[in-house]
């Protein structure tokens, strides 16, 4: 897609030209993540957390068939209010532009719009991973494959416990997706800080991102970075509680033959009964801090390349 095909605002052009901090932001978890009418005052307040640092937001979804990467007020309500907004993921992006369609972009459509329109950092809640039995149903998002070939950092609390967290490191592996721990040397599983499992590598730091953003740069690798940045554990769920709710969850998908795409959208909302809407409040708990940690990424980045130019 030539990047003329992606409308980047007047403020973030701006920004990139003058090589100021910017941080891409998903828009799903506004149309189909958090619970309307709240999601509009959430979307406004992860912009503010951005612009209180001297950063500047670009929430990228598609209006009317145009990719927008920073959107004006009435977008973002729109994207909020209209309950016929579409979720809209990397392979469907030419045909919401056809359609002339108005969607929220998932973690993979976002990451796309942003590299094309020269973003470098990019917060979300979790990422979308292996589904459990993906043996037989071959299940897993898109958003580690377009991972793969999209040179963009991304801040995500790991994935959820409803995915195969062990079978989506692996593949992150195989994919060639960089994984790196903040401040600790476990995997994240979005409402619990610690999946369970190692990972390799941690950082310690935001200057720690943007020197390997820089290597990766130098040595010409096209996949993503991944930033594994965890709920505090005084934040998040009661793992208990979660792991109930869990297997509560997936029995009962199993016992009604819900499958594919419905199973996510499923064990979510029962997640969310199951836990008196507690895990919506950590989801935006989440949010804050991905989008907060990624903002200093962006000034990171802006400064170090600022010195190299």
């Amino acid at each position: 897609m030539p990047s003329s095909l992606v409308e980047v605002s007047p403020k973030i052009s701006a920004a990139l030209a003058a090589g100021e901090p910017v941080v891409a932001l998903e828009s799903t978890i506004i149309s189909h993540g958090l619970p309307r009418p709240d999601n509009h005052a959430a979307a406004q307040e992860f912009e503010k957390i951005l612009e209180d640092q001297g950063v500047t937001p670009a929430t990228i979804a598609i209006i009317d068939g145009t990719p927008k990467v920073g959107l004006s007020s009435q977008d973002l309500e729109r994207i909020a209010a209209d309950e016929s907004v579409v979720k809209v993921g990397g392979r469907d992006i030419a045909i919401a532009m056809a359609r002339k369609a108005t969607g929220g972009t998932t973690v993979a459509a976002t990451s796309l719009l942003a590299a094309r329109a020269g973003l470098r950092v990019f917060a979300t809640g979790g990422l979308g991973g292996v589904h459990r039995g993906a043996a037989e149903t071959f299940d897993e998002s898109a958003d580690l494959t377009v991972l793969s070939r999209t040179p963009i950092t991304v801040v995500s609390a790991g994935v959820k416990s409803i995915l195969d967290i062990p079978a989506t490191l692996e593949r992150l592996e195989t994919l060639g997706v960089a994984v790196v721990g903040y401040r600790t040397s476990r995997f994240p599983a979005f409402w619990l800080s610690d999946s369970g499992y190692d990972l390799d590598w941690r950082v310690e730091g935001p200057e720690e991102i943007a020197d390997i953003m820089a290597a990766k740069d130098v040595f010409g690798e096209p996949s993503a970075l991944l930033v594994a940045n965890p709920l505090p554990a005084a934040l998040q769920l009661d793992p208990g509680a979660l792991d109930g709710a869990l297997r509560e969850a997936l029995a009962l998908a199993a016992e009604q033959g819900i499958r594919g795409k419905a199973v996510s959208p499923f064990l979510l909302d029962h997640i969310r009964q199951a836990t008196s809407g507690a895990s919506v409040g950590v989801n935006l708990t989440i949010a804050r801090g991905n989008i907060e940690l990624a903002g200093q990424i962006a000034m990171s980045w802006a400064a170090r390349t600022g010195e190299v130019g």
